[in-house]
């Protein structure tokens, strides 16, 4: 990095937030400091100067995305799951196959109380991505933290497919009997 090629603070947040509007995929923080010239650290810093602004962007496990504000209406619906960590990508296989997208998972901590992560997977490409990186850093899924079980908000253009996701992980017995 030279100084004279380094994107200083107002500028570069201000094209950080320009790259992230104009992306349908997430942007990691190594491609934005690539980008600015600066580290991975301040871009982090910026993200959170950004999100400080009431910025709507979020930290994926594929990077950093901004919330658009849809013209289709979406349904939304909270699953309450239980399984082992090596059945995480049977489980997000089955619901992002139905057409539905995983925004997060969470789930209530003892002492923590409530813990949430955004994943933001649509497709199976996603979910490998997602599961590579759990993999790569040797990170713990959420869900070993409550013997297996949590919380997803699933999305979709259709109630119905919504419907099916839960429908498939119930048959798999991946659903919390209620």
């Amino acid at each position: 990095m030279t100084d004279s090629k380094k994107l200083l603070g107002k500028n570069r947040r201000s094209l950080i937030l320009q790259w992230l509007k104009e992306n349908n995929r997430p942007m990691t923080g190594s491609d934005l400091a690539n980008k600015t010239n600066v580290s991975r650290q301040v871009i982090v810093q910026d993200i959170s100067l950004l999100k400080a602004t009431n910025e709507p962007i979020i930290a994926t496990s594929q990077g950093y995305l901004y919330l658009k504000k849809s013209n289709k209406e979406l349904f939304q619906k909270v699953v309450a799951c239980k399984h082992t960590p090596e059945q995480t990508k049977k489980e997000l296989y089955l619901i992002v196959d139905q057409g539905v997208t995983v925004k997060n998972v969470f789930i209530e901590h003892p002492v923590y109380g409530d813990l949430e992560a955004s994943i933001m997977v649509s497709n199976r490409n996603e979910v490998d991505q997602f599961i590579q990186r759990v993999e790569e850093t040797k990170a713990p899924y959420l869900l070993q933290l409550t013997d297996g079980i949590h919380l997803h908000t699933l999305e979709a253009d259709k109630e119905e497919k919504l419907e099916l996701a839960f429908k498939v992980l119930k048959e798999e017995g991946i659903i919390i009997k209620s």
